[in-house]
């Protein structure tokens, strides 16, 4: 990357960072005639660490799309980092851990040659640096992975998969990171040190956006809670989440913070 295109890229991130990183204004959208998500409007500020909850089907996994720009609003707008969701393309800034990281799983590559993958927005598919490396090996150290890095994902566990894959957001510096169920399928004794690993980066500074079943772990985690079933049923501190009643609402049964109703 030339000096010229590294100071432009420099200028665009700095020029953003009073921006929103996601904001929805009166956002509709629905795979048919019918919307899944109707009147969302919601803004995420960076530094914040947000869980979106909510009953199956009730267009979670959409309004992550919709924050992305994976899909375009019917109707409202959607921004990402100030710019419009669709458009946005710096692809460095945001990183996605997937519910299973099952793709991994059929991934015959190491975890290094995983997280090596966060660099590639950065020098594309050529030779990385001496400095691309230790951005690399700081990334699996800060996820407590350095001495599996020579290990095939195949042979991790579902915890270990995650960890390699938030390295890998890691290494491509992203602001945003967003986790999609990320401890489904992950073994319980491991659960509570990945939340740990959550909180720290967050508290590093970087944004977390978490899509997640398990409410005691977002009631013990998060800062804000999004409750979801097709519009926003609450969106505010977890504190006041907990003492209301928008849970039981937006689930339409006796559900409450220590095990949801299915």
């Amino acid at each position: 990357m030339s000096a010229q295109k590294t100071s432009t890229a420099e200028r665009t991130r700095a020029a953003s960072t009073t921006a929103s990183v996601i904001e929805l204004s009166d956002v509709e959208f629905g795979y048919t005639s019918t919307p899944v998500v109707e009147d969302i409007s919601i803004q995420i500020d960076p530094g914040e660490y947000v869980a979106v909850v909510g009953p199956n089907g009730s267009g979670k996994s959409t309004l992550m799309r919709l924050m992305l720009g994976l899909v375009r609003p019917d109707d409202g707008v959607a921004t990402l980092f100030g710019e419009p969701a669709h458009k946005f393309d710096d692809g460095s800034r945001i990183g996605y851990v997937a519910q299973h990281a099952s793709a991994s799983k059929e991934m015959p590559i190491t975890v290094r040659e995983v997280v090596k993958m966060g660099r590639f927005p950065h020098v594309g598919y050529g030779r990385l640096s001496s400095e691309d490396w230790a951005i690399v090996d700081g990334a699996l150290d800060t996820v407590g992975m350095t001495a599996f890095a020579d290990r095939r994902v195949t042979q991790l566990s579902g915890g270990q998969r995650q960890r390699a894959f938030i390295a890998r957001a890691l290494a491509s510096e992203a602001d945003l990171l967003v986790l999609d169920e990320p401890t489904v399928g992950v073994d319980i004794e491991s659960v509570g040190a990945f939340y740990e690993l959550l909180d720290s980066l967050n508290r590093g500074g970087i944004t977390v956006l978490l899509i997640e079943h398990d409410l005691s772990a977002v009631t013990e985690h998060a800062e804000r809670v999004i409750c979801l079933n097709r519009e926003v049923y609450f969106d505010g501190p977890t504190g006041k989440f907990v003492e209301s009643d928008a849970l039981a609402r937006a689930f339409g049964t006796a559900a409450n913070l220590l095990g949801e109703s299915r």
